[in-house]
């Protein structure tokens, strides 16, 4: 399985002030779990609009056990208050969104302000605060976007891309993550179908027997953001190498006894998810470990990193129904005990 950690990162953390979106999330919570255990940082900023789970993720990390930690309360649309949380902070991780597909077409206009707005307030904050490097978090969703959610963080990409045209020669430098379905995440359909199987369902619904998806734990996804920091220049949009699984196999690898139950793709789903186009290919390169889309334009004098990279073949495009990496139910099974150690 890839871990993604191969880069020297600690001294880009070392002594650091680091501000993290949506910290009280899924992904939020490892990453500032792993950030405390691994790195010396000089403080460790969790930005969320929750207080509850702010609460109670200082049950887990408290500031007396964890002095470099701080818990500020504030939404991404309110940029006043992200200007005060980006105050002398250097790196910012932008991770907070709203996610939910059906509740996004349902509230298109809640969907906008805070995943398209809130990220050009990200943008506006961090070059008014002096920040070095923001890395947002995108979604293979944003790829030939089918449904709003995947449109708006479409958008956030483009505006993420575009702000290092703001930065000039010595302001923050912005790239994008983009990786497909966590294991265990909230709304993940591994715990749907755990779930199902504890209430003693006598079936599992698939949505179509050809489905693909590609998996990466959350650990795996906060070592590939923790690396992309080193790699970064700005513009550049980090896609890791991942394996595919095809949704009937995890569901039989869950539940090897129950029958399964095709009950047709929901609006808004696709078959396949497409982490790179064909479109994109010509601008992607390729690492051991991943694949990097360059930007169209060159913002400044980039690391050469052509030692390290190789371009991939015109026309190329990265989808987990034609991935070379394919998960069994061995690969699942750890990837899922990984996620709960």
């Amino acid at each position: 399985m890839p871990r993604f950690l191969h880069h020297d990162v600690a001294n880009i953390f070392k002594g650091k002030s680091i501000l993290v979106t949506g910290g009280t999330g899924s992904f939020g919570k490892q990453f500032v779990g792993t950030v405390l255990e691994r790195y010396d940082v000089r403080k460790l900023i969790i930005f969320s609009r929750d207080e509850q789970k702010h609460f109670e993720m200082g049950q887990q990390f408290s500031d007396r056990e964890f002095p470099a930690v701080r818990y500020f309360i504030g939404d991404i649309r309110d940029r006043d208050r992200l200007e005060l949380a980006m105050r002398d902070v250097d790196l910012v991780v932008h991770a907070a969104a709203l996610k939910h597909v059906p509740i996004a077409e349902y509230n298109p206009t809640e969907c906008i302000h805070t995943n398209v707005l809130g990220a050009e307030n990200i943008v506006r904050a961090a070059l008014r605060c002096g920040v070095k490097s923001v890395v947002a978090l995108s979604t293979d969703k944003a790829v030939n976007p089918v449904n709003l959610y995947g449109a708006s963080k479409l958008c956030a990409d483009k505006i993420f891309v575009a702000a290092n045209n703001l930065s000039g020669g010595d302001g923050p430098r912005f790239s994008v993550v983009r990786y497909g379905n966590v294991v265990g995440s909230r709304g993940s359909v591994i715990p749907f179908f755990q779930s199902m199987v504890e209430k003693g369902a006598d079936s599992l619904p698939i949505t179509d027997e050809r489905m693909t998806r590609f998996w990466v734990t959350l650990q795996q996804g906060v070592d590939f953001v923790l690396s992309t920091f080193y790699l970064m220049d700005g513009g550049e949009i980090f896609v890791p190498k991942l394996p595919s699984m095809r949704v009937v196999e995890l569901a039989r690898s869950l539940a090897p006894d129950l029958p399964q139950r095709v009950i047709g793709i929901r609006a808004g789903e696709k078959l396949h998810e497409i982490l790179i186009t064909s479109e994109d290919s010509r601008n992607t390169v390729e690492m051991l470990d991943r694949y990097i889309v360059l930007p169209h334009y060159a913002f400044w004098t980039a690391k050469d990193i052509s030692t390290v990279t190789t371009p991939v073949p015109e026309g190329f495009q990265y989808t987990s129904d034609t991935n070379a990496q394919w998960l069994d139910g061995d690969g699942l099974r750890d990837m899922i005990a990984e996620t709960v150690a």
